[in-house]
């Protein structure tokens, strides 16, 4: 072929494969996923278990323009909900992944542990991620990220208390810089730079995973918001703030994460050191508030680059966080008040505005949806199941049900060894809880521990343990079956040692 003639060749081939791509592309719709630290579902207004002096005005708009979890379970703590979010397995599925040096040192190996956005870049897509990193020293960019403004923890030890401001910031794979201001406004200014355009090209498809530090401890509001919460409001104490929590496992007996001081008042013993009850409280949702504006910021963003009617919009948390439920200060044990997150999906046209779905999903359930919302096929066979027909019809009586479990530091085939299963950081054991329809049956995997069953609906707070009652026997057996198999269908390596 002559050269004059092969360039011509290549040139209609280029136009071909350019012309695939935009057609290829034009029906995959941008991805932002809103996710906070430590925020439990308690914190947003639109959610029943609100008190009524919370307000998050923006957050509800977004919730009446899609479809609100009542209850969604992301993770136990923070590093294993990232590393589900990032692989879609459950934490004893992330092979290769530990913790290693000083807290929060971690490490994995991204051949055995690889990230999912790997396959959207290949599908076409931009893969950004804005804000904390807490799963391994190691944040993939370059390989799993075009573009990314990142305050790595586990690289930074002695960095890593500072979740408000003053945070070692590195911009895509630079070296980090110290970088002042409030982070909630930092990480929303960021993300709205990228929404307008700032490292990226326009005529992909993006997806950006934006992740907040707030509302984490130490909480920390913007200083516009301090004290905006008025002192007067007498906050209620849980029921079961004090002792004695009959029908629970002896960890839980004996928490006792606020102590009364002289005063007559409930301090706590956990970071932050000597928070009071009341004021901790009112400062734990004023941190909440930003976050708020920051979800208004970004949409009102989208609308004016005229990308909303075509952007998923995902708003969740990793955990929630207990705050003086069952005796807590703390969020990895297996209740509702420790770590129930929000979840909210919005998309203009695709989802159904205004609703609220009942049935129980999890963290690994939002990975195979984001694919299947973005027509990519999965890399690997994931834990999590699509879960986009319970958006399509939210009211339905689904049988989805949601397996969490919870090994502390521990990961992969590693969990295979029981012996490690009381973590003398938390004094919490390792647990497996099993969720479907509006029952939660826990086991708790410490030998001689009891087991229990709740009713989601009938006994919300989770006081009554059901696992002992004789009429609820068929339906203990039956879950615990049920789990058993959820088990063994994710590869559980320790599954065929629970009794």
């Amino acid at each position: 072929m002559k050269p004059s003639n092969f360039l011509i060749f290549l040139t209609i081939i280029r136009a071909i494969v350019a012309a695939t791509f935009d057609a290829y592309s034009a029906d995959k719709p941008n991805i932002l996923l809103i996710y906070t630290d430590d925020q439990s579902d308690r914190t947003v207004s639109s959610y029943e278990r609100s008190p009524s002096w919370v307000d998050t005005p923006n957050i509800d708009r977004l919730a009446a323009s899609g479809v609100r979890f009542k209850h969604a379970y992301n993770g136990t703590w923070c590093m294993p909900a990232r590393a589900t979010f990032l692989t879609g397995k459950h934490q004893y599925g992330v092979e290769s992944m530990r913790m290693e040096g000083a807290y929060p040192g971690s490490t994995y190996d991204p051949e055995k542990t690889p990230f999912w956005m790997r396959s959207f870049k290949e599908a076409g897509y931009t893969t950004s991620h804005i804000g904390k990193w807490h799963t391994g020293v190691d944040t993939g960019y370059g390989r799993d990220w075009d573009y990314q403004i990142v305050w790595n923890r586990p690289k930074f030890p002695k960095n890593s208390g500072n979740y408000y401001n003053n945070q070692l910031i590195s911009f895509n794979g630079n070296e980090a810089q110290l970088t002042t201001g409030y982070s909630t406004t930092n990480y929303t200014k960021w993300a709205q730079n990228y929404l307008k355009g700032e490292g990226r090209d326009e005529k992909k498809p993006w997806l950006l995973w934006l992740c907040y530090a707030a509302s984490h401890g130490p909480f920390t509001p913007a200083t516009r918001h301090v004290d905006s919460i008025d002192e007067s409001i007498e906050i209620p104490f849980p029921p079961d703030f004090l002792g004695p929590r009959p029908g629970k496992p002896l960890y839980v007996r004996k928490r006792e994460a606020w102590k009364i001081a002289q005063d007559g008042k409930y301090y706590t013993q956990r970071p932050p050191k000597g928070g009071e009850f009341q004021e901790s409280s009112r400062r734990y949702q004023e941190t909440v508030m930003s976050l708020d504006e920051a979800v208004g910021q970004l949409i009102e963003t989208l609308k004016e680059t005229n990308q909303f009617e075509n952007t998923l919009i995902v708003f969740t948390s990793d955990q929630g966080f207990a705050w003086g439920q069952h005796g807590f200060q703390h969020k990895i044990a297996p209740y509702d008040a420790n770590i129930s997150s929000p979840l909210i999906i919005s998309f203009f046209g695709r989802v159904p505005e205004g609703r609220v779905c009942a049935t129980p999903v999890g963290g690994q359930d939002l990975v195979p949806t984001l694919f299947k919302f973005a027509n990519v096929e999965l890399p690997w066979e994931m834990h999590g199941r699509d879960i986009t027909p319970l958006l399509q019809n939210p009211e339905a009586n689904s049988d989805h049900s949601v397996l969490i479990a919870y090994t502390a530091r521990i990961y992969g085939s590693e969990t295979r060894d029981l012996s490690q299963s009381t973590d003398k950081g938390s004094d919490i054991p390792w647990w497996v809880s099993y969720r479907k329809h509006n029952y939660k049956f826990i086991k708790n995997i410490l030998p001689g521990e009891i087991e229990e069953l709740y009713d989601i609906n009938s006994d919300p707070e989770e006081l009554i343990n059901l696992a002992y009652y004789p009429e609820y026997q068929d339906r203990l057996k039956q879950l615990k079956c049920e789990m058993l198999a959820e088990l063994r269908r994710t590869d559980s390596p320790f599954v065929d040692q629970i009794n």
